[in-house]
């Protein structure tokens, strides 16, 4: 074998050595960088006692819209395990969980409920290896103003109670975006 040969699988090696170091670098750190810096899809999250609600954002944190609602699962938290799923089929930097308080602003069995949902949240990101963060966001009224929303273009019924929860994740994490862009979290859409 000459010099050549020898040079050639040292170059490739260490091409593929850097390829691999680059794929399998934390994507934690990724989404941390992205989140700081106002960057990334972010998913929102209403949690039922039946079903999940999940919408994404647009990588700019400008539009929120409906993903996919998933079936609650409190003794298996298979739930859990398809949002883990989601955070990286999306590369997402942001879980946004909408807490549902009184008009009050007290805490109710909901808000608790949304409270659990989003620490076993953070416990299965954290047991996955991924750092990122898992936010509580107010959500009054959002699926009141959900529901209505799909009454008035005409869903009802059946095809309401499929897509409800979506709509209500697309309110509560479309709230958030615009709070954080009027408060500077994020650049202004161009």
């Amino acid at each position: 074998m000459g010099e050549g040969d020898a040079a050639q699988r040292s170059s490739t090696r260490g091409q593929g050595d850097a390829a691999q170091r680059s794929s399998t670098r934390g994507q934690g750190d990724a989404a941390q960088r992205s989140s700081t810096r106002g960057e990334g899809r972010r998913l929102g999250v209403d949690v039922g006692s039946v079903r999940v609600g999940v919408a994404l954002s647009d990588p700019g944190g400008v539009l929120a819209t409906p993903l996919v609602t998933l079936g609650r699962d409190g003794t298996a938290g298979t739930d859990l395990d398809r949002l883990v799923a989601l955070v990286d089929e999306h590369e997402v930097v942001e879980v946004v969980v909408g807490l549902p308080r009184t008009l009050a602003g007290r805490d109710g069995p909901a808000a608790q409920a949304a409270q659990d949902y989003a620490a076993a949240a953070r416990e299965r990101l954290a047991a996955a290896g991924r750092d990122v963060p898992v936010v509580l966001s107010d959500e009054r009224l959002t699926t009141v103003t959900a529901t209505r929303t799909l009454s008035d273009r005409g869903v009802r019924g059946r095809k309401q109670r499929r897509v409800i929860d979506q709509a209500a994740a697309v309110a509560i994490l479309q709230g958030h975006l615009d709070a954080r862009r009027s408060a500077g979290g994020a650049p202004e859409p161009s």
